[in-house]
């Protein structure tokens, strides 16, 4: 393991934004407490997945918002050119910041900078309904949609500003101004991969004297009238009661919940933080990153997983048996778990059986990007409290790719280094390792 030096990159502050609460206390108390986010959906009047039910964050929307998450007089005004996925990362910014104890203007503009990473965001049907209705013409006695009304007539049923509204790069761009954050900016669009990605662009902006402070955040969400039909084609949600729906890795896995959720990690160089006396709950020793397909594009899961985490631990100079434990992306997908499991595996070797295993999906779902910083900060809090996250519902190991899954309760320790493992399911995998 690397020796400490001043440009060591630590976390100082956490803001989250999730089905199991808004902010940390709230966010550990359903961790403790083994809580599912998951339930039936009141925000939205229908989505396709069994039952209506999601991990929906019900008490955030447009009034708790201007109230209290985005409740200065210059956010209030943005948020008319905020879908909810940007809100919600704002929100988890802002609280992250004031969880690190940096006031506003405590860092010079030009040394503190944002790296986001966001799905593609979609717009919800009652926002293209005017613009679709003004785009119809009766053929054979029935309304249709014509194509070439829109540019003309169409258009005008929209609202002036809606593209700035499901940009994926606007979350960073609202914060960066929020904050007067002047360092560098990038937004990073590779769904459950995007957390790590901008863990690793965001620590080495810091580790280059770029930047003493980096605003690190992801939002996203699965959980849309839109996007929810997308994944019914692409995934396999799962069925049955609510809190028992996700099950990772177990045997009898039945798919996925999909969920929404945004947060944010404040990045900071050892230096600064120690001199301004922060808090440091981790330090990041490693990133790393892959994407594997075959010539016909078919992605290659499990050594996507493999060589995002082997790289990630020769950057921090470990090997498996210094972990005290993995944080997976399992979502309860019959054939993913299966995959990555493979590739957590073969990264473990001979510690494959004895190397705790937690999977945090099963406490809230399916978010896309927004999944993966959400499970660093699930590590990052429980070893405050000396545990490892227990995995909800899972009972029997999957026989063909069996993990040390922690269930039942959360298991007690003293080793605070873990490995977080995030995939798509195009193949994109990115790995952190984490000294909490």
């Amino acid at each position: 393991m690397s020796q400490t030096s001043p440009r060591d990159v630590v976390i100082t502050g956490i803001g989250i934004v999730s089905p199991l609460g808004i902010g940390r206390d709230a966010f550990w108390s359903s961790i403790v407490e083994s809580r599912t986010g998951i339930k039936k959906s009141t925000l939205l009047s229908y989505v396709p997945t069994p039952g209506c039910i999601g991990g929906e964050i019900a008490d955030f929307n447009d009034e708790t918002a201007k109230k209290h998450h985005l409740k200065t007089k210059d956010l209030r005004k943005s948020l008319k050119v905020m879908c909810r996925e940007i809100q919600l990362g704002v929100a988890a910014a802002l609280q992250a910041m004031e969880d690190a104890g940096l006031a506003p203007k405590a860092v010079d503009p030009d040394r503190i900078g944002v790296d986001f990473g966001a799905n593609l965001m979609s717009s919800p049907p009652e926002v293209l309904i005017a613009a679709a209705i003004k785009s119809l013409s009766e053929r054979s006695g029935r309304p249709a949609f014509d194509f070439d009304k829109w540019g003309e007539q169409g258009m005008s049923g929209m609202e002036p500003l809606w593209l700035l509204r499901y940009l994926p790069n606007m979350p960073g761009c609202h914060i960066g101004i929020a904050i007067d954050a002047r360092g560098p900016n990038n937004s990073i669009t590779q769904d459950e991969a995007s957390g790590g990605l901008a863990i690793g662009e965001a620590a080495n902006h810091i580790r280059r004297n770029r930047a003493d402070v980096m605003i690190t955040g992801v939002t996203g969400t699965r959980l849309h009238a839109v996007k929810s039909c997308h994944n019914y084609h692409w995934d396999i949600l799962a069925d049955g009661p609510a809190e028992s729906r996700v099950r990772p890795f177990d045997a009898h896995r039945t798919g996925e919940a999909l969920s929404e959720a945004s947060c944010v990690l404040i990045l900071e160089a050892r230096e600064h933080a120690e001199a301004r006396g922060a808090k440091i709950m981790g330090t990041v020793l490693g990133c790393g990153a892959s994407a594997v397909a075959d010539r016909e594009g078919t992605p290659d899961e499990a050594t996507a997983v493999f060589n995002a985490a082997r790289v990630a631990m020769h950057k921090a100079g470990i090997s498996p048996q210094d972990l005290g434990h993995v944080n997976a992306s399992a979502s309860g997908h019959p054939t993913r778990d299966r995959y990555e499991a493979a590739g957590i595996r073969r990264i473990l070797g001979d510690g494959a059986d004895s190397v705790p295993v937690t999977a945090f999906k099963s406490y809230m779902g399916s978010t896309g990007s927004g999944a993966g910083l959400c499970e660093i900060a699930a590590s990052l809090l429980a070893f405050q409290h000396g545990v490892i996250p227990k995995t909800l519902n899972f009972a029997t190991p999957d026989p063909e790719e069996p993990l040390n899954v922690v269930h039942g309760e959360h298991l007690t320790t003293t080793n605070g280094l873990f490995l977080k493992t995030s995939v798509t399911r195009m193949g994109q995998a990115s790995a952190v390792v984490i000294q909490a």
